[in-house]
């Protein structure tokens, strides 16, 4: 039996910004977290776009969003065909170690940072 010895394809993949974060296993956040970013700098984003920007199914951020609007981070609200989202800032942080943060703290940290474009050293 002749068996073809495996010769791996050199393709050129093109390096967007996005995709230097696809190589890592890990973040410091969670997707709840992604998907209150995306919500906090567009309050209209379709479930869809949100699920596209974090890397998860549309249906997970289905879930995360009710478990926010369950715990009281996140209302809804029907406009017409689309929901508008309004996040309750004043929320603490679940986890002990930062229970003494706010949703808003977190939000504007990481927000801020983003639109002045300084990095935290």
């Amino acid at each position: 039996m002749y068996f073809k010895a495996y010769e791996p394809v050199n393709r050129k993949v093109k390096k967007t910004e996005s995709s230097r974060f696809e190589s890592t296993s890990w973040s410091f956040f969670t997707n709840h977290a992604h998907v209150l970013l995306c919500l906090a700098e567009d309050p209209e984003m379709r479930l869809r776009d949100v699920a596209e920007a974090v890397g998860i199914t549309e249906r997970a951020v289905q879930k995360i969003i009710s478990e926010l609007v369950g715990g009281g981070v996140l209302e809804r609200e029907r406009q017409g065909r689309r929901n508008v989202y309004r996040i309750l800032g004043h929320s603490p942080l679940r986890h002990p170690v930062e229970a003494h943060c706010t949703v808003e703290g977190l939000m504007g940290f990481i927000l801020g940072a983003k639109k002045s474009g300084k990095a935290v050293h």
